[in-house]
């Protein structure tokens, strides 16, 4: 959900809509299925305070960021995922207020390294949600020891959580990705078609479903099959 910050800040609208297609039960492919599983584990437990996801680009730690906060506010808690590339437009002081909710998700914590003030700012919220028993889930692409924080105190505190390692899909997990992906939308996607697409499309997850986007649209408005070379006069675009 998305938290206003009144509470000791200005009246800034905090928090990054929550996606519906962001669940533990549709975060698919079995390269990271045991982090995942592990993930939601902790949340129902919430033994561990502080779970850091760490993994390169497009290995869903967003996604499964947002499933965590989907299944505390399922658990009838409060949960609020902050972008941190959506915040540092407002400053350090966005922070300020935040560890009210059960459970803080930050995204891309990356984004501040070598940014003192955003640092610290970081490092003062980590300290006030773990005051009040409340608890972190915190996305980056190194681990702690190996990314470029500058903040000694704060890369500490990091090294304290428990460590989700993601790694990046195979082209199998991708192509399970993409047919669960299509089938939700209710789009049939024969095997010769989804081997044609998973061959020309580039391999980041992320521009693979956003090509799925696209066939979907255009087979949606010209009440199309997606045939091969429906798919490809498409790709083409």
């Amino acid at each position: 959900m998305a938290l206003k910050a009144g509470m000791t800040s200005p009246q800034l609208t905090l928090g990054v809509r929550l996606s519906d297609d962001a669940q533990f039960d549709n975060f698919h492919g079995d390269r990271n299925a045991t982090a995942a599983i592990r993930l939601a584990e902790l949340c129902r437990t919430r033994v561990q305070p502080v779970v850091l996801l760490c993994g390169d680009e497009d290995t869903g730690k967003s996604h499964l960021l947002q499933a965590a906060c989907h299944q505390v506010e399922h658990q009838g808690d409060v949960a609020v995922c902050l972008s941190l590339e959506e915040l540092l437009r407002f400053g350090p002081d966005s922070l300020d207020g935040l560890e009210y909710p059960s459970l803080v998700g930050l995204d891309d914590l990356d984004l501040i390294a070598g940014r003192p003030d955003w640092e610290e700012a970081v490092f003062h919220l980590y300290n006030r949600v773990l005051d009040r028993g409340h608890s972190l889930i915190i996305s980056l692409r190194e681990t702690p020891g190996s990314c470029s924080l500058e903040l000694e105190d704060l890369v500490s505190r990091l090294q304290h959580g428990m460590l989700l390692q993601l790694g990046i899909y195979r082209d199998d997990d991708r192509l399970k990705i993409l047919r669960a992906r299509a089938e939700k939308r209710g789009l049939l996607v024969s095997d010769d078609v989804a081997t044609f697409i998973m061959r020309r499309a580039p391999r980041k997850l992320g521009a693979l479903l956003a090509i799925l986007d696209r066939l979907d649209e255009n087979s949606l408005r010209e009440q199309r099959k997606l045939t091969i070379p429906f798919v490809k006069s498409v790709m083409a675009w």
